[in-house]
């Protein structure tokens, strides 16, 4: 997890359908990286910080977004 600041400069935020409440993170010149932030402020790496640092509201927002990811991550 990082905090967005004026040094973190090769980021854009983009939504993948309208209507969704999460920013996906996409780092400008890197490839592989799988971010999300609810604010712009905070990004969350899915998989350094799913779920461990989510909070219960974001966990059950980023899973109704993105059924994919969530069942990725369920899978025993």
């Amino acid at each position: 997890m990082i905090t967005v600041d004026k040094e973190t400069r090769k980021i854009e935020f983009y939504k993948k359908h309208e209507g969704d409440k999460i920013w996906h993170v996409r780092y400008v010149g890197l490839c592989g990286h799988q971010a999300v932030s609810f604010d712009k402020k905070k990004i969350l790496f899915l998989f350094g910080d799913y779920p461990k640092n989510f909070t219960k509201e974001e966990k059950a927002l980023f899973d109704k977004e993105n059924p994919y990811w969530a069942n990725f991550f369920n899978k025993d």
